[in-house]
């Protein structure tokens, strides 16, 4: 097996298809991972912000440079600027933390996919997965007392049906975890939300993926994936009909504006109505004009108060916090910052931070620090380098904290 081996390069020489290996600690980067697969001109911006002088290339060949030992992503070589033992312990826990959470939630994207693909093939095989994932979903939701919000996601803009799926059964767990939901009741939870939306890959993608206005034919074809979504599970005869509901009438609103039976109040079990909130809240979020985390819950309060539990809504406003993970902040240092994550400290979230210019990037524990939020920005209000820094064009997605905030 070949020996990688790694050579300083100049930031000016970083170019396509390279790996390269940052000389920083990991508390003070924003990618998951140390190693950098480079695959995009916004990547190779992000890496000349982060103030280094070079990076390290790597590759699988040649004895003419010196092997370096790099057998923990954790470990930074001995020429690292910064070293994570010198770090705050916070830091270094925090920042470990939302790499794992990132690990589960695309490990979990990866499984419902799998569960997916055996729906109609398999339907015994990908109930057998969904059930394990459901499982994992449930033990990461219960192993801190008091769960809190990680923004997760992949580098790709938009969010696929199996990231909304998880993001979704994320959050309308920590909703029905609030409410001390019985385990049956969070189960099927997180079934219906994994499913709730499977019925549209059987809706032609013109349609599914269309960025303009539907025509009134396309949006009938399109209101027709809850009951598509149904039929194929019914059809298995294994899923439990609170998990069916779900799946059938995740659309339906307590005024009866909602689809496909125009349900009201008390007709919609409280598993669906909990999940039918979470699915409004994600569908604002990555939707063409909300996008950003707070003004999407803002919309729920303005424009979708009469058509969700106002107990349910209230309980969504306490999760999601002030400052929603994903929210772009104007901090009290004069720094753009994306929140990360949610905390009990909810007027100083934890961010990640830099200047104007895209200069001096790091995580940043804002109620350590003294620094509170001024205001919210939209996206069109920052720079083009705080813009490539912030990775503001990423999708948003939610996974559970992997630690106690």
């Amino acid at each position: 097996m070949a020996k990688v081996v790694q050579q300083r390069l100049l930031l000016s020489d970083i170019q396509l298809g390279m790996r390269v290996k940052l000389p920083l600690s990991w508390t003070n980067h924003p990618f998951l991972f140390n190693r950098v697969d480079i695959t995009t001109p916004e990547q190779i911006e992000m890496i000349r912000g982060l103030g280094v002088p070079y990076v390290y290339l790597i590759s699988d060949a040649s004895d003419e440079v010196e092997v370096v030992a790099d057998d923990d992503e954790d470990v930074d070589d001995n020429t690292a600027l910064t070293s994570a033992a010198h770090q705050p312990d916070l830091q270094l826990v925090t920042r470990k933390a939302m790499r794992l959470s990132q690990k589960r939630f695309l490990e979990s994207v990866n499984e419902c996919r799998n569960a997916f693909a055996k729906v109609v093939s398999d339907p015994e095989g990908a109930y057998r997965l969904s059930s394990a994932l459901v499982e994992e979903l449930l033990s990461h939701l219960q192993e801190v007392q008091s769960p809190f919000l990680t923004l997760v996601g992949n580098d790709e803009k938009g969010v696929s049906v199996t990231q909304h799926g998880i993001s979704v059964a994320v959050l309308a767990l920590m909703i029905g975890h609030a409410l001390d939901l019985p385990q049956r009741e969070l189960r099927d939870i997180a079934f219906g939300s994994l499913f709730h939306d499977i019925g549209k890959l059987k809706v032609p993608d013109v349609i599914r993926r269309k960025r303009l206005p539907l025509t009134s034919h396309e949006a009938n074809y399109l209101q027709m994936h809850p009951n598509f979504g149904y039929d194929m599970l019914n059809r298995s005869g294994l899923f439990p009909k609170e998990v069916l509901d779900i799946v059938l009438h995740h659309h339906e609103f307590i005024d009866g504006s909602g689809y496909p039976d125009g349900l009201t109040g008390h007709k919609i079990p409280l598993t669906t109505q909990i999940v039918s909130l979470a699915n409004d809240y994600e569908k604002q979020l990555n939707g063409l004009e909300t996008s950003s985390p707070q003004v999407a819950l803002g919309y729920l309060f303005k424009h979708r108060a009469s058509k969700h539990s106002e107990a349910l809504i209230a309980i969504l406003v306490k999760i999601l916090g002030i400052y929603p993970p994903g929210t772009i902040v104007k901090l009290s240092d004069d720094c753009v910052a994306k929140v990360i994550m949610t905390t009990k400290e909810v007027t100083q979230p934890q961010v990640w931070a830099c200047k104007d210019d895209g200069s001096h990037a790091a995580l940043r524990f804002l109620a350590d620090e003294g620094v509170t939020v001024l205001q919210t920005l939209r996206a069109d209000e920052l720079g083009e380098a705080a813009t490539k820094i912030l990775q503001v064009d990423k999708g948003i997605s939610f996974y559970f904290s992997a630690i106690q905030a």
